[in-house]
């Protein structure tokens, strides 16, 4: 067999696996976009009705509000993670005693189970014993009902995501930063550049190719993040006024069984983040080849 055939089949049982748990599942689920499968007509079999889920979508009240929450949503979250995370990793790179120890405790958040930990700060949200309002109390604080207003809900979930989220940032640029040539500081020093023009100069710009694939990932798992908004709000509550798009999806489909209807959703909700990853890397090619 010549080489390429070779590489083909070498490459034929990972496609196969993308192909059953990636390309079948989305395709299977556009065509559930185009039918009535609901709690109705799951036993006699869905009918084709072509495109009266997706206008059914767009006539939906509340999906502007929605979408300019999982907006804020997604853009607040990533936005802290790179800060958090870039401004952790630049200390970790100095010389630090202990240092290992603190990589080591800072990216727990990142390795425990999603759910154990919405579970758990939901518990430190509670109006009455939870341990967030507690210290509040001794700081002579009134107690702040997180869980029982739209934006004590948002705000529990926007801080559990933020203190999941951010090691994985801490992460990608530590390693960005030890793989910047400590010659080019040596040389900036012996210019007279200070701390600041460093950090502008030679930092940041040679971190932004690491860190622009890792904000797309970081846009795509927060937009879709299902389990920390799910878990800490109590599925959406208070009054389903705390929903993200990807939640009231899910509501919709495993508690109200309108299949199709969520269906014609999520493939709206891959359609937002299909133009936001484009807009992405567009940006990111604009920055970094000057294209």
């Amino acid at each position: 067999m010549s080489r390429r055939t070779v590489a083909w089949w070498f490459l034929l049982p990972s496609a196969l696996v993308l192909g059953a748990v990636v390309a079948w599942p989305f395709v299977y689920n556009f065509w559930i976009s185009l039918t009535d499968l609901g709690l109705y007509t799951i036993r006699d079999g869905a009918h084709f009705i072509g495109i009266q889920q997706y206008l059914r979508v767009f006539a939906e009240p509340d999906l502007y509000r929605y979408l300019l929450r999982t907006l804020v949503w997604t853009l607040l979250n990533v936005f802290f993670h790179v800060l958090i995370g870039v401004s952790i990793a630049l200390i970790l790179n100095r010389p630090l005693r202990g240092r290992s120890l603190y990589r080591a405790l800072l990216i727990l958040p990142w390795a425990l189970p999603q759910y154990i930990a919405a579970l758990s700060w939901r518990g430190m949200f509670n109006y009455e014993f939870g341990s967030i309002n507690l210290l509040l109390a001794k700081l002579h604080f009134s107690p702040i009902p997180w869980l029982s207003t739209e934006v004590g809900a948002f705000a529990a979930a926007l801080i559990t995501n933020i203190w999941l989220g951010f090691p994985f940032m801490m992460v990608v640029a530590l390693g960005g930063l030890q793989s910047i040539p400590r010659e080019m500081y040596e040389a900036a020093e012996i210019d007279g550049a200070g701390a600041w023009w460093q950090l502008r100069k030679i930092t940041l710009p040679l971190l932004r190719p690491v860190m622009m694939p890792a904000i797309v990932l970081g846009t795509i798992w927060t937009f879709n993040n299902l389990n920390v908004m799910w878990l800490v709000t109590n599925q959406g509550e208070p009054g389903d006024s705390s929903h993200i798009l990807v939640t009231y999806v899910y509501k919709a489909a495993f508690n109200y069984y309108r299949y199709g209807y969520a269906a014609a959703f999520s493939v709206l909700i891959f359609l937002i983040l299909l133009g936001l990853t484009w807009i992405n890397y567009r940006q990111a090619s604009r920055s970094t080849y000057g294209a």
